[in-house]
């Protein structure tokens, strides 16, 4: 098979996709990577064939300027997408609104420059498949322009397709005259230009993968194949002291690269935890941007700095860890029997944070609460009792009886059989 992949200059998103385009390249089918020309040299580093399409627009430039703007993304995720956790309690109003700026301020604003080229390329190279991260609207075009099946490839909790459910349900409840549905209408724009007919599979594909377990994910309702998450990083090497045994339990912290590089520092007393950590009869390891390092107090010897280290490398020679809940980071600590503390602020993290927690596999406390003295205490139960130990384990053999990104090729194989239309 043919076998594209859509998805924006994001590094981060990027990261989750390659091991599923791995496994379908080994597996003897074609893959090639859509994405902005800017981000090419990203995807050709992981080993695979990226085709540029569209202009090189940055849409978090749109925000440097606009501070308020900025504080509010990181804040959480904008109207309708928060609630996606609570179904039912958004007013129709709220949703039609939010859905109705979402469209117009976002989706679209990260979609047009990659449409009309993604489009051609993809009537030119004729993919048997097309996967698509949520928010490459893009893919599912381009998809449908050329007859390919099409598919979603989260990077996370399935917010986007918890939300379009959310909201098909209350519009199904209005009067005719006020069911309202900007996404559809936008999509539909564009398969009257392509000469296809509009469809929901625009909106959430013909099927989604989800790379969490159950334990840790929800249930939308939509087609989802679970598929388990291999980590990639990046290129990345194995440090000298991380070749050898801890001489005591050794915890390792980190609070994300998106702090530092997208805005611009920590939100959480970052001296106070890690002195309050260093009071521990630990080793610990905090990954730490250089440029915040410089403005830290002298450490205690137990403490170690770095800028970065490969998680999946230290992850396993832990006995407790501390992170942001990113997905990618709590489900690397998951292959793992390793116990985990949640900091978690944004996006899908707190829904993550509590999941974990709600599991047994580890403890949160979102980041306007967090102090030395509680991040302190929190570690500590997590390096004594047991429990929490045995909860990292069944969450790690969850993990272990899902299907690999190899095992995964054969389905994707007979779901594009049953979706591809040419």
């Amino acid at each position: 098979m043919r076998i594209l992949l859509a998805l924006p200059a994001e590094k981060s998103i990027f990261n989750y996709l390659v091991p599923v385009a791995w496994a379908l390249r080994t597996a003897g089918h074609e893959v090639h990577v859509a994405c902005p020309p800017r981000f090419t040299g990203a995807v050709t580093q992981a080993g695979l064939t990226a085709v540029g399409v569209g202009p090189d627009r940055d849409p978090w430039r749109l925000s440097e300027n606009r501070p308020a703007e900025r504080a509010a993304l990181r804040a959480g995720v904008a109207a309708p997408y928060d609630l996606f956790d609570a179904p039912g309690t958004a007013s129709w109003d709220y949703l039609r609104d939010g859905m109705t700026a979402a469209v117009t301020g976002w989706h679209r604003l990260t979609n047009f420059p990659m449409i009309t080229e993604l489009v051609g390329y993809a009537r030119f190279w004729q993919p048997d498949l097309v996967l698509w991260e949520p928010l490459c609207y893009a893919g599912a075009i381009a998809a449908r322009a050329c007859g390919a099946a099409h598919g979603r490839l989260l990077f996370g909790i399935d917010v986007f397709g918890a939300t379009r459910v959310d909201y098909l349900r209350a519009r199904a409840r209005q009067a005719p005259a006020e069911q309202a549905d900007p996404l559809a209408d936008w999509l539909g724009g564009y398969a009257r230009k392509y000469g296809f007919e509009n469809g929901e599979d625009l909106a959430t594909g013909h099927f989604t993968i989800d790379q969490l377990p159950a334990s840790l994910s929800m249930d939308t309702g939509l087609d989802t194949e679970r598929v388990q998450f291999v980590p990639y990083g990046g290129a990345a090497v194995v440090p000298d002291w991380l070749k050898r045994p801890a001489e005591r339990p050794r915890v390792a912290m980190t609070l994300g690269l998106t702090a530092t590089e997208v805005f611009g520092g920590y939100n959480v007393p970052l001296s106070d935890i890690l002195l309050g950590l260093s009071e521990l009869d630990i080793e610990l390891v905090a990954t730490v941007a250089e440029d915040v390092q410089r403005t830290l107090p002298p450490m205690p010897g137990n403490v170690r700095l770095v800028p970065y280290v490969p998680w999946h490398a230290l992850a396993p020679t832990c006995a407790a860890v501390v992170h942001h809940a990113g997905a990618a980071t709590l489900a690397t600590t998951a292959r793992h029997p390793v116990p985990q503390l949640a900091l978690h602020y944004h996006f899908d993290q707190p829904y993550l944070g509590r999941r974990l927690a709600g599991h047994g596999a580890g403890l949160e406390i979102h980041t306007g609460d967090a102090t030395g003295e509680n991040v302190r205490d929190a570690v500590a139960r997590l390096l004594t009792e047991q429990s929490f130990k045995d909860r990292a384990v069944a969450l790690r053999d969850e993990i272990f009886a899902m299907p690999t990104p190899n095992e995964l090729v054969g389905t994707l194989e007979a779901l594009t059989a049953k979706h591809r239309t040419r």
